[in-house]
């Protein structure tokens, strides 16, 4: 087997001193894999369509070349072929459907550089809807097997808010490319859903189907609703601390936004900031000890940060004029900016990440609306939604790869998303 060598712009997000990133590079030998159907799998269709999600997950990955053969002119027997073309690695895949609408996935990669089977294993799913979670654990299995950078979070769930129509929206979960989707709360205004912790066993999302909104708790499991908490004017869940005992809320119970720090053992809630203007989209940083969020303290929206246990708030953005949308991952912050007459001749809003610790900053996207960006649970990966020539996708940005990836959406506009 090729020693892997990927080539990346290597962010120091896990074990950072100074909170500086360094930018490396190496030389790439990435293993290369072809993924081929058995001549006894079932739906011919559907495991097309699984193939072709695989192909997409080991590209996401940044860890392998993907060479994509026609199933009809090579099976898993032309092995000579294979090593013609410089293929390390072969994954044949043999689906069976069953009647009860279940999925057994049968999965054998081939190490064409040893002669060898080193994986051989079976995947299943109860719903042969949920056949995305398929191919995303099958790149886990190879890339887990290969001891490259885990990319675990394929396997976690997105949740969003899509707007129907007026006061009608959806909350959905679906993978991270959107092509599994399952409508979990409809009916009725209900926005801002947020996973309650890494479980993803339970989400929070605010109803606005009573008369004063609501923050509510919702169990995937029991199907159960708690009550948390409500406020006259607006309620937003923005963050959730580290020992998921406290919450970052927007609320207006006085008629302006204001950042409110919420304790859900106590019940009390404590008011961050009194500022006669809008202060929203509160995030932890720093391990939990400050927060960074949105206010028009300038008179236009822009990054502000405050110490939990002192008064007082300080500008931490010094670029653009239009600042907001942020999301954050220990001492860093991706955000979204205006940008006027970019190197492309138009206007735009990209989303930068920067450092609470330096003076480090990076922009992560070029062109359209960029925006509801998201850290994956690892640090790693952002999630977002770009609109582009009146179409809406969303994003994933590798951070360590330097790589960008879309799919498309489908139905509706996304209010909000959580990952």
């Amino acid at each position: 087997m090729k020693t892997i060598f990927i080539i990346c712009l290597v962010v120091n997000l896990l074990f950072s001193v100074d909170a500086k990133m360094e930018i490396v590079k190496t030389k790439s030998i990435l293993p290369t894999i072809n993924v081929l159907l058995s001549k006894k799998t079932d739906n011919k269709e559907l495991s097309n369509k699984l193939i072709k999600l695989i192909n997409q997950d080991l590209k996401v990955s940044g860890h392998f070349n993907v060479y994509e053969f026609n199933n009809d002119n090579i099976t898993s027997n032309d092995r000579l072929i294979m090593k013609e073309n410089g293929i390390d690695l072969s994954l044949t895949l043999e689906l069976t459907q069953n009647n009860d609408s279940s999925i057994l996935l049968s999965i054998s990669l081939f190490d064409l550089n040893i002669n060898k089977l080193v994986i051989n294993t079976n995947l299943t799913t109860s719903n042969k809807n949920r056949y995305p979670f398929l191919s995303h654990r099958t790149a886990i299995l190879i890339n887990d097997h290969l001891k490259a950078p885990s990319i675990k979070w394929m396997d976690r769930f997105v949740i969003f808010s899509r707007i129907l129509d007026s006061k009608e929206s959806e909350i959905v979960i679906s993978d991270y490319t959107l092509t599994y989707e399952k409508v979990i709360i409809k009916g009725g205004f209900n926005l801002f859903p947020k996973w309650s912790d890494k479980t993803q066993r339970s989400f929070y999302y605010t109803t606005y189907n009573k008369n004063i909104p609501t923050l509510l708790k919702y169990d995937l499991f029991t199907k159960k609703i708690k009550k948390i908490i409500k406020s006259d004017g607006m309620l937003v869940l923005s963050d959730i601390s580290k020992d998921y005992k406290k919450l970052l809320l927007t609320m207006s119970p006085k008629g302006q936004p204001d950042i409110y720090l919420f304790n859900l053992e106590t019940k009390y809630k404590t008011q961050l900031t009194n500022y006669d203007g809008i202060d929203v989209g509160a995030n932890f940083i720093e391990d939990d000890k400050k927060i960074v969020f949105v206010s028009d303290r300038l008179k236009y929206p822009n990054i502000f940060v405050k110490e939990l246990k002192k008064s007082g708030a300080q500008k931490f953005i010094y670029h653009g004029k239009n600042n907001s949308s942020l999301t954050s991952y220990k001492d860093y912050i991706v955000y979204k900016s205006r940008d006027i007459k970019n190197e492309f001749g138009y206007s735009s809003f990209n989303l930068y990440l920067v450092s609470s610790k330096s003076d480090f900053m990076m922009r992560l996207t070029t062109f359209g609306v960029n925006e509801f960006p998201k850290f994956s649970i690892d640090g790693e990966s952002i999630l977002f939604i770009k609109t582009y020539n009146n179409k809406s996708s969303i994003g994933i940005i590798r951070i360590n790869y330097n790589k960008s990836f879309l799919f498309p959406l489908k139905v509706g506009r996304i209010q909000s998303i959580d990952w």
